[in-house]
């Protein structure tokens, strides 16, 4: 089917006419500021909505409702009240800097207040659209079904997330296919990108989720470029599925998706925009949509980097103890941490059992491994399962607070139904009245809920470094989508930092002795492409002794930036990022298992001149995914970077 779009200037009230020819309709407008994304409403019988980017149609008419209550539909038959506007030109200064010390918040806002105690929000940024429901009722309110839709213009193509049920860790490979091919009978998660050739990619996701489910998305029966959201019914009853109390599921759902309380707002429907690629990478509205600060110290949150055991299977040698889960092995993790400026380690699962925190381990002495880490300045995160925690919440917060530890990292939950989705909020609360971070695994994407809660430096929700150990999927491909599409929502906890790395062929996954896809360059590269306050090293301290050279750079990099610029990209094929923290310069380049060569300009940097440590692919990458070579260089702005990169390659830098 050939695609045709239409230009805003033809006339949005025609073609709203045209796709839903009423003529009561009338049509509400609201443009960013710098009038590169436009929003239009049609509220007539229904109420439906269309996104238009640089003057073209991206999304066509998509209906709007929610059914609450007795049956009462939200955007049936609206009588609309008032339209108000505003505009906001503001500055949010995060107490956590992943992408820039500053991020601009710059929108024009409509607000559709209609008869029946509702009203629809409207925004439009210069890199989003963004849609809420706010409803003014107060007390109960039973939320029977909500009608999210997102009709794209044209026979477009989208990468997607695909899962099984919505019992799911949210960690699949993306397919690429028509949107029109989706059909109702998968499902999906989000980010979604959907790919408008000529003009942009637009990403479908969602942000400021409470006390309501996460939202899926699937397709249709007609074969329309169209996705609708569906939710998880609320949850009644619970039971284990397995029998080492992982997984936490649902027995009995009521027929409804969520029992709430107004007056409130629901969550914000969000289409963020880049009309270049690399302006994914710098997008930042999710957190923008996120709820605001409710922390009123957070000096105490520091992010850094983590000596983690469990992908690496606690594979210690050279040492004269026996490696596993121990008090020497995790000491011998602590001096490994403090040798090399790491500000954590992980004790993973094992430390505890999992229904009980405190049933330690008997080859575990806590205090002791505790108080070696003090003395070391390395602060300690605990693992747990979610609904472990969830029982023992507050006794099990104060006791490792009372212990000297520093964080938690919360597992399996495994689902974003509205229960699930209030003990994120609620065990991040909990968490930073202890003064604890948090990293959740088994999680759904970002959501924003970090804008209120910084102490949640990451999450998981990716299909990451973890999988190679039973999966060959973690590809260099892959590793090219994933800060495109999954990253736009927010930090992930891909587990980066594998030294033994293989090329296509050589590699196959080893659950105790795990490797990488890619060269170890490609691994390096991740510390300055992917974005997480709390950023793993995963694999075992003998291994990264025995390479001092990349260590040279993981000692360094930071986790926060003061700045991001994305100076080359092209979803899933390759990317360069240069990154700013303090006055320091920090450059990663990605790619697929397509050897390129990609030349930079340093025009970024300040007038002086900058001493570089470059780290890249060796001359036999190509045949041993292990060739590292570093070099130092002395560059000025204005210089030009030559950057060669081997199949599965990649390449990083500190100028300083």
């Amino acid at each position: 089917m050939k695609r045709s779009i239409l230009k805003f200037a033809a006339g949005a009230a025609a073609l709203l006419f045209l796709l839903h020819p009423a003529l009561s309709a009338k049509i509400y407008e609201t443009a960013s500021p710098g009038g590169k994304v436009r929003v239009a409403v049609s509220v007539a019988d229904r109420i439906f909505y269309l996104v238009f980017v640089g003057g073209e149609r991206v999304v066509s008419a998509s209906a709007i409702s929610m059914t609450i209550d007795d049956g009462v539909v939200l955007g049936k038959d609206p009588r609309l009240v008032k339209v108000s506007r505003r505009s906001v030109d503001a500055q949010i200064i995060p107490p956590v800097k992943e992408k820039r010390a500053v991020i601009p918040d710059c929108f024009n806002e409509m607000t559709l207040r209609f008869r029946g105690g509702y009203r629809l929000v409207f925004r439009a940024y210069d890199d989003a659209a963004a849609y809420r429901f706010f409803i003014e009722k107060k007390g109960p309110i039973k939320v029977n079904d909500e009608e999210a839709t997102f009709f794209f213009c044209g026979d477009v193509s989208a990468w997607i997330p695909f899962t099984k049920s919505m019992r799911t860790s949210f960690e699949s490979n993306y397919m690429r296919l028509p949107v029109k091919d989706v059909g109702p009978e998968r499902l999906a998660f989000a980010p979604v990108l959907v790919d408008f050739p000529n003009i942009a990619k637009v990403a479908v996701t969602e942000a400021d989720i409470d006390d309501y489910p996460g939202m899926f998305l699937t397709g249709n029966e007609a074969g329309f470029p169209l996705l609708r959201g569906k939710f998880a019914p609320y949850p009644l009853e619970e039971r284990f599925l397995d029998k080492n109390g992982r997984a936490l599921g649902v027995s009995r759902a009521a027929d409804c998706i969520a029992l709430t309380r107004g007056p409130r707002a629901f969550p914000w429907r969000v289409l963020a925009v880049a009309e270049r690629d690399g302006g994914l990478i710098e997008n930042d509205v999710v957190y923008r949509l996120g709820p605001a600060l409710r922390l009123k110290d957070t000096s105490w949150i520091r992010p850094g980097k983590v000596a983690w055991d469990w992908w690496n299977a606690l594979n210690l040698y050279g040492v004269d103890f026996a490696a596993g889960i121990n008090t020497a092995t995790y000491k011998h993790y602590i001096d490994f941490a403090a040798k090399h400026g790491l500000e954590y380690i992980i004790l993973d699962e094992g430390w505890s059992a999992i229904e009980d925190l405190f049933q330690i381990n008997p080859d575990i002495d806590l205090p002791a491994i505790l108080s070696h880490a003090s003395s070391k300045g390395v602060g300690v995160i605990l693992w747990c399962v979610w609904s472990t925690l969830d029982k023992q919440m507050d006794s099990a917060l104060d006791q490792f607070a009372a212990w000297g530890v520093k964080g938690i990292k919360v597992d399996f939950m495994n689902r974003d139904d509205q229960r699930v989705i209030n003990f994120y909020r609620r065990c991040a609360e909990a968490a930073a009245a202890r003064r604890l971070v948090v990293d959740f695994h088994g999680a759904f994407k970002p959501d924003g809920l970090r804008r209120a809660y910084p102490n949640i430096l990451t999450r998981e929700g990716v299909f990451g470094l973890e999988n190679s150990k039973w999966s060959a999927n973690v590809t260099p491909e892959h590793d090219l989508l994933i800060p495109f599409i999954r990253m736009l929502a927010g930090p992930m906890d891909y587990t980066p930092g594998a030294m033994t790395n293989a090329q296509q062929k050589q590699f196959h996954p080893v659950f105790d002795r795990p490797m990488s896809q890619g060269t170890k360059a490609h691994q390096l590269a991740m510390y300055v492409v992917y974005e997480s306050p709390l950023q793993m090293l995963s694999d075992s301290p003998s291994n990264y002794e025995r390479e001092p050279d990349a260590m040279a750079f993981l000692s360094k990099v930071p986790t926060v930036w003061d700045e991001t610029r994305v100076l080359e990209a092209r979803v899933g094929d390759y990317v360069v990022v240069a990154r700013r923290n303090g006055k320091d310069w920090y450059v990663g380049a990605m790619t697929d298992w397509t050897p390129r060569r990609i030349e930079i300009s340093l025009d970024f940097l300040d007038e002086r001149e900058y001493e570089a440590e470059l780290f890249s692919d060796g001359p036999n990458a190509a045949r041993h995914a292990g060739d590292l070579k570093r070099e130092s260089a002395r560059l000025k702005k204005g210089d030009r970077l030559a950057i060669t990169m081997a199949p599965g390659g990649g390449f990083a830098a500190r100028l300083k």
